[in-house]
């Protein structure tokens, strides 16, 4: 009963999500039991969800957990941005076929919590070191991931916004191909994925369609005993142009021009993901480095470096964990004209920020964590928040989070 109550109290302080909640929390407590007991079927089904709750020390900007979000949260406490459900199911049809299919309850693009298919796909492995999937894949962009909402599976409240939340693409249609190879004491994994976006990305009350766009790339990966390290590329080319137009004329009533228009063009560009990660687990230490550089096509968009390293140690059921994150976004400097400036300022990141909290594990496959971040930018560092106020924004702001993890 102690879920149960988390839940009910949780819907109590914030309505807006309260069907959300009551949801996770009776989907816990009645398919818990039953997925467990039979777990040795043909048929299995697994699921994870997030109840959070967040708040930050400005009103000047609304904090997002990444750019798929179109609001964000400010002073008031608000269940909006961390919540999320997942269900998963999969059929071993034989030893080497299997079906999986994966939905979600998240917060979206267009402001709702509709759910959505996240995964569905079929995977066959021909061989025990080759596996080949096609069919509606979680995307790899960055080490880890594709596990971004799976909040139990991350020892912070979020991934680390700095390096994440440049990557809104949570899944392609396409086909990846995965093989294993054992060398020296460690196993060598390499892995090449290529498809199609199927997403949306939000642009104040617009949304930015990406469906069709061609994502392909690719890792290369070692783990030995207590240490894991990838390097991963990939892309996406846009087929279609950022919604400016409407915007600009909703937001201050100005025309773009088409000088200005083919100048901030979007489709036809491609953005480019290079990324590296270390990643060290053994008793009770975890530690994390990931490094990425994003080289943007299209001007409307800059480029930029981010990273974060992360240090975690476990005693008993608690683990306290400290971090930093940087970002850094590169000014093109050649606007053609104060309109076209004023967009590409909202691409702009130039922040640091340092993270500390405890992770609570305190009944099997359920976790409390806090956190806090302190955000230290220029004041010119929009990027990804929403509902900015240029004029008394100042780049600094705290944020206190709260988290209950599942799975099940």
């Amino acid at each position: 009963m102690m879920i149960a109550n988390l839940f009910r109290r949780a819907a109590r302080v914030c309505p807006l999500n309260r069907s959300l909640l009551v949801l996770a929390g009776s989907v816990f407590l009645a398919v818990a039991p039953p997925v467990l007991a039979e777990s040795d079927s043909a048929f299995s089904l697994n699921g994870f969800g997030t109840f959070g709750l967040a708040r930050t020390t400005t009103d000047n900007v609304e904090f997002v957990r990444d750019i798929s979000q179109p609001r964000g949260v400010g002073k008031d406490w608000s269940a909006l941005i961390d919540s999320v459900l997942g269900v998963q199911g999969a059929w071993h049809i034989s030893p080497q076929f299997e079906a999986v299919v994966q939905a979600t309850s998240r917060y979206r693009y267009d402001k709702t919590f509709t759910p959505d298919i996240s995964w569905g796909f079929i995977k066959y492995n021909p061989t025990p070191n080759l596996s080949l999937r096609a069919g509606r894949l979680g995307t790899e962009f960055f080490m880890m991931a594709d596990s971004r909402w799976v909040g139990y599976s991350f020892l912070t409240v979020r991934p680390p916004g700095d390096y994440f939340w440049y990557l809104p693409f949570y899944s392609i249609h396409g086909a990846d191909a995965a093989i294993n190879l054992s060398l020296e004491e460690g196993v060598l994994r390499a892995k090449a994925f290529y498809g199609h976006s199927n997403g949306k990305i939000p642009l104040a009350d617009e949304q930015w369609d990406i469906a069709g766009s061609p994502m392909l790339g690719g890792y290369l990966e070692y783990q030995r005993g207590p240490w894991q390290v990838r390097a991963s590329y990939a892309n996406i080319e846009f087929k279609n142009d950022l919604p400016i137009a409407p915007v600009l004329k909703k937001a201050v009533g100005v025309t773009l021009s088409a000088q200005d228009a083919a100048f901030l063009a979007t489709h036809d560009t491609r953005t480019h993901y290079y990324s590296l990660g270390v990643v060290y687990d053994r008793g009770p230490w975890q530690a994390q480095v990931m490094l990425n550089h994003i080289e943007q096509g299209s001007q409307a968009l800059e480029s930029s470096d981010g990273g974060y390293a992360l240090v975690g140690y476990r005693v008993g059921e608690v683990t306290p964990y400290l971090g930093y994150s940087w970002v850094l976004s590169r000014s093109r400097g050649n606007a053609p004209s104060a309109i076209a400036a004023y967009v590409m300022q909202d691409s702009h990141a130039d922040q640091q920020t340092t993270f500390a909290g405890l992770r609570w594990d305190f009944v099997r496959n359920v976790a409390v964590t806090a956190q806090w971040d302190g955000i230290r930018g220029e004041a010119s560092s929009l990027f990804p928040y929403r509902q900015d106020n240029r004029a008394r924004w100042d780049g600094r702001m705290d944020v206190f989070s709260l988290t209950v993890d599942f799975v099940f």
